[in-house]
């Protein structure tokens, strides 16, 4: 189970990410009713949740308030240290590969790269480097597993991106409809947040 620390970070933020939500909805729709732009909801919704990941990802991995060990070079050093059936290993592998899903998602639909994808993993390689590189010098420890493992989350998001794409464009006249994409979003997203909720225990 992830620590109550990786909890609280959660349930701490909760009104800056109201605060966040509601003022990024308002400007966007002002200014889409503006300028008379057509509203997409599962566009808007994307956009939101990219906007909220980004926020979360940034306090989990730049706060001081974890325990730090020695800075780690040796590429798998780490993960083969920790037994499978441990809660370490769930919480410090498994939890570095699902912490970069959405990222590699995310990347992957904003920059429309299709079957590019080590143009996905060039940019998760990036975001992991340099948040290492962060945690180092805000008294954490530098882990080149942890962007190993970043990698293999972001390249997994990647994959889901071009799952859903070409299933779309293979049922593109079924998936037409703007109602059918905001429905498909709207689960898609209730779903996703069930999984981020059990995974920090808070459901279930």
């Amino acid at each position: 189970m992830i620590p109550k620390k990786a909890i609280n970070i959660v349930v701490d933020l909760w009104p800056m990410l109201i605060l966040i939500s509601v003022v990024l909805i308002t400007l966007r729709f002002t200014y889409l009713l503006v300028n008379h732009k057509k509203i997409l909801i599962y566009k808007e919704l994307i956009s939101l949740s990219f906007i909220i990941y980004i926020v979360l990802l940034f306090e989990l991995v730049t706060t001081s308030d974890f325990e730090s060990f020695s800075n780690n070079f040796i590429p798998f050093k780490e993960i083969f240290r920790y037994s499978i059936t441990s809660k370490l290993f769930y919480r410090n592998v498994i939890g570095n590969i699902i912490l970069f899903v959405p990222f590699g998602y995310f990347t992957s639909y904003y920059t429309k790269i299709n079957k590019k994808w080590y143009i996905a993993m060039l940019i998760t390689f990036i975001t992991s480097l340099t948040i290492e590189i962060i945690q180092m010098g805000i008294g954490r420890s530098f882990d080149v597993d942890d962007i190993i493992l970043n990698i293999i989350g972001g390249m997994l998001g990647y994959l889901i991106y071009a799952f859903t794409e070409k299933i779309f464009k293979r049922y593109s006249d079924k998936y037409k409809s703007t109602l059918m994409l905001n429905f498909i979003c709207i689960i898609i997203i209730i779903v996703l947040s069930i999984i981020v909720l059990s995974l920090y225990g808070v459901v279930f």
